[in-house]
């Protein structure tokens, strides 16, 4: 039996603000194609289906025809729940389904009943241990004194070897969980309880095969115990990552092969950084236009409406932010502000998020911190307005040229 092994697609999730069903769409195509290719016979999604509990009408669609792709390709379909998702929802229906050749698995209820499906060597037991909120889950698995991730996964292992002792099958679990020695990204939803989030591999020993689903990055844990990774990156932390899908091969004595198959990138991240002008202009940039972008702005002064002129070269730019070139790192906020007058403060946020003020707007800055404090002006400062308080005009500058700048930055 042949079984491809995926998860976290994720599907809705948008990247910064940008949605990403387009992408999806095609990745499922593509992983539709090497079920085809491969001759898969199972593909097993360990979670993370949708990337939140109540997803769009438009993500159930793209699920919707992603399954129907997968299932044309030739594959049945088993599927877990991840922490993003709703089990309820995700699992509805599920007898009904699994008559079509997908099976849900999204209960406690049904750890233990796995999917048997058969080849030339006999049985395959496929269980589904869907994310377990170790609060919610720990009465229904009987653990009551841990609180933990770990106790309420072993206890679910402990239910499937007990069903395992009664049948003469191979088997494979699905599980949605962050085990010691994956790496996490920046794209994934915390799982921690208390501080203990992890669990150890060997609490999913006595199967031949363990498909993990949460972490975002393909990674082997041992020989048979994996992270797929999620469908397509969901941060630029991830733009190095190597998509790609497990192929799982099952002879007669359990896993006879695992191997990566690449999944064809649907669009590239790239970081960039350097003056607007620069990253407009230069001819190495070139094979990036097509990219999502990150950019990181060198420019000495903050460049206006830098995402819209961005744009026109990179179409698909999604985060710009600002690098003062002389402004000094790792120099915490009150390092910065020891023996610093409320003045000299302000004048240095004005030139952090803008530019050196002008000396009007220095006066309207002295007008305001002495309007805090009830203090009289200094001589010859705003001497034409009535004690501290600035002029409607000179507010009027003040709350274009800083307040504006600060609520962009």
């Amino acid at each position: 039996m042949r079984i491809l092994h995926t998860s976290d697609w994720h599907l809705g999730r948008t990247f910064h603000g940008v949605e990403l069903l387009d992408d999806q769409r095609r990745a499922l195509t593509q992983l539709a194609a090497i079920v085809a290719e491969e001759a898969v016979d199972v593909v097993v999604v360990a979670g993370d289906v949708y990337d939140r509990s109540v997803p769009s009408a438009d993500a159930i669609a793209t699920y919707d025809a992603g399954l129907a792709e997968i299932a044309a390709a030739g594959a049945q379909i088993v599927i877990t729940s991840g922490n993003h998702d709703s089990a309820t929802r995700l699992g509805s229906a599920s007898a009904f389904a699994a008559a079509g050749g997908l099976h849900l698995r999204t209960t406690i209820a049904g750890i233990d009943r796995p999917v048997v499906l058969s080849d030339q060597f006999g049985d395959v037991a496929i269980y589904g241990i869907p994310y377990l909120e170790p609060d919610t889950a720990r009465g229904e698995l009987g653990v009551e004194q841990d609180r933990g991730h770990s106790a309420v996964l072993a206890a679910a292992m402990d239910r499937i070897r007990a069903d395992l002792e009664g049948r003469s099958a191979r088997s494979v679990v699905a599980a949605h969980a962050f085990v010691v020695g994956g790496i996490a990204s920046e794209s994934e939803r915390s799982i921690s309880v208390g501080g203990v989030e992890t669990v150890s591999a060997d609490t999913f020993s006595g199967v031949d095969y363990v498909a993990l689903g949460h972490l975002h990055s393909p990674q082997r844990l041992t020989d048979t115990v994996r992270y797929s990774g999620s469908l397509l990156p969901y941060s630029f932390g991830e733009r190095t990552h190597r998509k790609s899908v497990w192929i799982v091969d099952l002879d007669a004595r359990g896993v006879s092969e695992v191997r990566a198959h690449d999944l064809p990138g649907v669009r590239e991240l790239t970081c960039l950084r350097g003056t607007l002008d620069d990253l407009l202009t230069d001819p190495a940039l070139e094979s990036a236009t097509d990219h999502y972008v990150e950019a990181a702005l060198t420019d000495k002064v903050r460049p206006v409406d830098a995402m819209r002129i961005l744009r026109q070269r990179f179409p698909h730019a999604v985060h710009v932010r600002w690098e003062r070139p002389e402004q000094g790192e790792g120099v915490d906020y009150r390092s910065r502000v020891r023996g610093r007058t409320d003045a000299e403060v302000v004048t240095s946020f004005i030139t952090d998020v803008r530019d050196e003020p002008t000396p009007g707007e220095l006066a309207i800055v002295d007008r305001a911190l002495r309007a805090v404090v009830g203090e009289t002006e200094a001589d010859g400062v705003g001497a034409s307005a009535p004690e501290s308080v600035a002029s409607e005009g000179e507010w009027a500058l003040f709350d274009v040229g800083v307040v504006d700048v600060a609520e962009s930055a």
